[in-house]
């Protein structure tokens, strides 16, 4: 699934919480839409499942354009994708929000967004704005990285790993759970910072390293982190006994947010140097029906307002630098300064292969 994040959503569903994301389809009218008022033209923002935003915010929307956003949330972000690309031409909707860097060159590539250059991109770092068309714009960005258990570590008196490197030796021996990359986004955004990390060859060698030193590969987050890892809410109810988890820098204010009794610190950490960088982007699908609500809702998204609405709600970082973080983040979160990053065509060139390779190399 994709950061943003089907972990958030998969998380609180652990934790009881089940206001985070909603399966189906969602539809917020705001002060437009009162009884014995005409009803606003509505606009369709197609999504992923984790897709999350508060009822203010998106009614705030409504009042501002006379659009109401319908969500439709379309499973995983892969699975979201495929099916517009299906339906290329005539879309289920008007804006497609979700897809990320891992899975960027497949979207554009078949041709399922027209160019639209939001207002207020100049607010958006360069280094978000991976498509020069401007057929997506970015709207959040996380970061996956290893998290761990600060309990254990403390009552073995081992140092937690800080990066790649140490989670190959001797001392992690037999610690770390990841996910399979065929089948689940943070396990394909560590493949791809191990890469990144070690070079098209170099990677290979590093990963026979954690083979050798017991890496436990489940399919998805929900396994590794609610039933694998330690030091989750989820996992101690589990018994799980794998201290180190593929999860993201985001992970330790969820268990802050939701834990009961709320803890004044964070039970997890992340290992900051083992941390891959993951956008997600919005388009204008081609064909939408509704064009003009589509352009004004990217907009929206991209606003102060709905950016700094976005932490709390799908636990990803805005990417407006106007935008401030919610204290939640800044006292419990972690800010990745040096992640790694790899360019949207090279991971459209090696991300099948390099599955495959991982295959071979850690399953069999």
């Amino acid at each position: 699934m994709s950061i943003k994040k089907a972990a958030a959503a998969a998380l609180a569903a652990a934790l009881g919480v089940t206001s985070l994301a909603a399966c189906g389809t969602d539809e917020v009218r705001g002060a437009a839409g009162k009884t014995g008022e005409p009803a606003p033209k509505t606009v369709t923002l197609v999504s992923h499942d984790s897709f999350n935003a508060s009822k203010e915010v998106l009614a705030a929307f409504t009042k501002q354009t006379g659009f109401t956003v319908k969500v439709l949330k379309s499973g995983d972000a892969g699975e979201a994708v495929n099916k517009e690309i299906l339906t290329k031409g005539s879309p289920q909707g008007d804006v497609f929000f979700g897809v990320d860097n891992t899975l960027l060159s497949r979207a554009l590539d078949n041709g399922i967004f027209v160019p639209y250059e939001a207002k207020g991109l100049d607010r958006i770092p360069a280094a978000y704005q991976l498509d020069k068309e401007h057929r997506v714009t970015p709207i959040d960005s996380g970061d996956i990285c290893v998290n761990y258990d600060k309990k254990y570590f403390a009552d073995k008196k081992l140092a937690p790993p800080v990066t790649f490197d140490d989670l190959a030796k001797p001392a992690y021996k037999d610690l770390l759970v990841v996910e399979n990359p065929e089948r689940s986004s943070p396990g394909l955004g560590f493949l791809l910072g191990t890469a990144a990390k070690y070079g098209d060859e170099g990677w290979q060698d590093y990963w026979k390293k954690l083979k050798a030193n017991g890496v436990k590969t489940v399919d998805s987050w929900e396994l590794a982190y609610n039933q694998e890892f330690s030091g989750s809410a989820g996992g101690k109810q589990a018994k799980g006994d794998r201290p180190l988890v593929v999860s993201y820098a985001s992970s330790p204010p969820v268990e802050v947010l939701y834990g009961e009794p709320q803890p004044k610190v964070a039970p997890t950490g992340v290992s900051t140097g083992t941390c891959f960088r993951q956008t997600e982007f919005a388009g204008l699908l081609d064909g939408a029906k509704n064009p003009e609500g589509g352009k004004a809702l990217i907009d929206f998204l991209i606003s102060k307002e709905f950016q700094e609405d976005m932490p709390l709600q799908m636990f990803v970082n805005p990417v407006a630098k106007d935008a401030a973080l919610p204290e939640l983040f800044t006292k419990h979160g972690v800010v990745i300064d040096k992640p790694e990053t790899m360019a949207p065509e090279k991971i459209a060139e090696k991300r099948d292969p390099w599955i495959q390779q991982w295959s071979s190399l850690v399953l069999k």
